[in-house]
Parts: C-alpha cells; structure tokens; sequence
C-alpha cells in the first residue's frame, strides 16, 4: 500500500474535525474523497501532506510512519500538493512558481525534463512562462497550481477542489489531464465537489461527513449507489 491513513484525528484548538478516519491508497489508483463543504476533505489532505499534526492515529507512506515528519520532508518522500485556491504567487512569472515547485530537486537535468513534461501538458504554461501568474485566467491558475506540484515529483499527488470555479469544457480538460498525469504513473488524491466528474475519472471512492468516513466503495459502484446519487448527484440524474 503506498497510503495508509488509520484512525486519523485532527483538531483546530479545540474543536475535532476528523473523527478516526481510516483510508488506503494503492499505488498508481485515483482515489477522491466526496463531502460537503466543512466534510473535513481538506483537513484530511492536509494532514497527509503535514499541514496539519493529526491529535492521534497514524499516517503511514510506503508503510513508514511520516505523521511526526515535517511537510517539506514529505515533499522529498514523494508527497505534493496542489490547494485549493491555488495559492499560485501572483507577482512571480509562471516559470517562478513552476521552479519553487522544485526547491526541494538539485539534480536541475530531471527537473528540465519534468518542466518540459509540464509544458506539454499545459502547453498555455510555456507560452507564458514570463508572464505575472497573477494575470492569468481561473483555469490556467489551476493548470500552474498543477504544473507547481508536478516540479516536485511526486509519487503521489493530492488534489484539492481543482474543479472549483471553472466553466464545464475546461473541467472537462483539466480531468482528461489528470487521468494522463495518472497514466504516467503519478498516484492521485483527488477532493472534489464534481462529484460526478470526480467518480467518472477514479478507481475508488470515499465519501465524508462531518469528520468521519460513511462510504467507501470502487467508484463505478458508488456513481450507482442511491445515497450518493441523492446527496451528490442530483437524484436519479
């Protein structure tokens, strides 16, 4: 198993927002985790990534204990992220904050490779590698969120909302590469409110509410399974 999160609880103060959730991901699967807002998705994902230090229970990366590891550690071991938000830095050019995604490479060889990987995926990247990330549209602020957390080579990828405020057709891009991301051999996270786009594109699935996990299936079974059509897919749509 490349992921193990067991009996996982997170606090803000003292307020618990995960309740002992217990997940796996294998690698080279897309997992995403469903929920309403406030679900504790993104509490989840940040303490995988070391955002956040879990109050108890273990998060294990290729059957290593990393809950005690510091989040830039994660990074070198192979986990990125990539949130919601973006958080793009925007009075640096596109091409900055694609290198910061790499602060944590020297061999600058493999991160010219990955760079190139990057702008062929995101071809939009390249032909505007100089100019002020913060002038760029939603969706190309998504692409370089994506194409900073990528620089780092990750084994695993975590996802947070990348759907969030984006007209259909470029969801609809931005999914397709995802699933090439995938196919390259990137494992992938994915939180996401497109519950239906988000289910379409992974192997597995688990759905959140309010700090615990009620359902975890293979995603074809639980795009058909009544509760999640009702709550995240419009009923019988």
């Amino acid at each position: 198993m490349l992921l193990e999160v067991e009996n996982l609880h997170v606090g803000y103060g003292n307020v618990e927002a995960l309740h002992g959730i217990n997940l796996s991901v294998r690698q080279g699967e897309i997992v995403t985790i469903l929920g309403a807002n406030g679900a504790g998705k993104t509490t989840a994902l940040h303490a995988i990534s070391g955002l956040l230090r879990p109050a108890q229970g273990e998060i294990r990366f290729e059957s290593r204990p990393i809950h005690q590891i510091p989040a830039h550690q994660r990074v070198e071991m192979g986990i990125a992220q990539a949130p919601e938000g973006r958080r793009i830095f925007g009075t640096l050019t596109v091409r900055e904050n694609l290198n910061l995604g790499a602060f944590t490479r020297t061999d600058q060889a493999k991160v010219a490779k990955t760079l190139q990987w990057i702008h062929e995926l995101f071809p939009v990247l390249a032909q505007r590698r100089e100019q002020l990330a913060g002038t760029l549209s939603g969706g190309e602020q998504q692409m370089l969120a994506i194409g900073r957390a990528l620089m780092a080579n990750p084994r695993i990828l975590l996802l947070d909302e990348p759907s969030l405020g984006l007209a259909p057709l470029l969801v609809k891009a931005i999914f397709q590469i995802l699933w090439e991301i995938n196919e390259a051999g990137v494992t992938i996270v994915l939180v996401e409110q497109n519950a239906r786009a988000a289910l379409k594109l992974a192997h597995r699935g688990y759905v959140m509410e309010v700090g615990r996990i009620v359902l975890e299936d293979r995603a074809d079974a639980l795009l058909i399974n009544p509760e999640v059509r009702n709550a995240y897919l419009g009923g019988g749509g």
